[in-house]
């Protein structure tokens, strides 16, 4: 078993210093070619709570990392110019339509702030991902939210009506459900909202999604001036702690968001993962079976135990508990495990990260005790 370990002697040479502090890292090990931290159970926690993925950054990233302290004294600019072209080419669009952010999270501020504001409206699902309302709001903004169909989609014929100019967010795979909204349907979207009015889709969980019914919306955003389109690093990268995402659209959208911007906000070290991450074709495929296969068999657990799932295409899934969840949440946190918090549009639904194995069993195990 290999086993990569950043030392102090490394760091403070790599920094021209005479000394330095330690930096405090988990061991990281490597079976199967898979990326591995350190058991989070030595700690006494289970954390399925983020929708993390658990198995890390790639090999590739991981030497990039150790490599970047060298130019840690330098401002990013120049990885991040290598980064937008990675990303340009990994995409098919020109560099001029990528925007690299600290995190989706900035990318999604950036859109609050340059599409929202005392006189805009925010459109959005009910559940979805909060972040972005949080920044609307901030901004003065109205904010409506349409509850998701009966199938968890979103109501784009709703969300559309209620639009009228604004910036409507679509979370495709939807962050807490995990369930998609249906390619012809989005697409038809987009295709019939007016210019006059921005889309934003957050495409953090496109790597998990295997339905033959989703498909990115990149290869629209040419056709379509009004369409941005967000990724991250967070998710099957395993860089959630290092905080790179990014955008694409059409280069006068993209000049939009950059004034909303804090100049070179991404670090050194996320820049350099990243591009390694784009250069490591085992990192997807592996991340999405390792996935596939424990959420195949938490489902499974949990449907045996009677509980209905919403259909997960993500890493991720949210059940319906048939009580109020908050309770639920509170007693496996005394038992060391935490999961998703309450999401107020659906009191009775728990979201569940999928960890490891280990990790799952572990929550099964607490699970049973308190519904028991």
């Amino acid at each position: 078993m290999n086993t990569t370990v950043i030392s102090r002697r490394r760091f403070a040479h790599l920094l021209g210093v005479g000394s330095a502090a330690a930096l405090v890292r988990p061991t990281i090990s490597f079976a199967q070619g898979s990326p591995r931290v350190a058991d989070p159970r030595a700690t006494g926690i289970v954390r399925i709570s983020s929708n993390e993925n658990p198995y890390g950054p790639s090999l590739n990233a991981l030497q990039a990392m150790s490599d970047s302290f060298g130019v840690s004294c330098r401002y990013p600019d120049k990885n991040s110019e290598a980064l937008v072209e990675a990303l340009a080419k990994h995409n098919s669009v020109p560099a001029e339509q990528i925007l690299v952010g600290d995190g989706s999270g900035e990318i999604l501020k950036l859109c609050a702030d340059a599409f929202t504001g005392p006189s805009g409206k925010l459109v959005v699902a009910d559940p979805t991902f909060e972040s972005i309302l949080e920044h609307a709001k901030t901004n003065g903004a109205e904010v409506v939210k349409i509850p998701l169909t009966p199938t968890f989609s979103h109501d784009l014929t709703k969300m559309g009506g209620a639009a009228k100019q604004g910036l409507v967010y679509i979370c495709n795979p939807n962050n807490p459900t995990a369930s998609i909204t249906p390619k012809k349907d989005l697409a038809d979207f987009i295709a019939e909202t007016p210019r006059e009015t921005m889309i934003l889709v957050d495409e953090a969980y496109f790597h998990y999604a295997d339905s033959a019914d989703y498909e990115s919306v990149i290869p629209l955003v040419n056709d379509h001036p009004n369409l941005l389109v967000a990724r991250t690093f967070s998710k099957v990268y395993g860089m959630a702690g290092l905080r790179c995402g990014y955008c694409v659209g059409q280069k006068e959208a993209i000049a939009k968001l950059r004034p909303h911007q804090q100049w070179d906000s991404v670090n050194c070290m996320a820049l350099a993962a990243a591009v390694a991450s784009l250069n490591d074709a085992d990192q997807v495929e592996t991340g999405k079976r390792l996935n596939s296969e424990v959420r195949a068999f938490v489902s499974g657990e949990l449907d045996s135990l009677g509980y209905k799932l919403v259909p997960s295409q993500a890493n991720f899934l949210m059940f319906d508990l048939k009580r109020p969840v908050t309770p639920v949440i509170a007693a496996l946190k005394e038992r060391n495990v935490q999961v998703g918090r309450l999401f107020p549009a659906m009191p009775n639904h728990m979201r569940l990260t999928i960890g490891k194995k280990a990790e799952m069993d572990s929550f099964l195990a607490a699970f049973r005790q308190v519904i028991a």
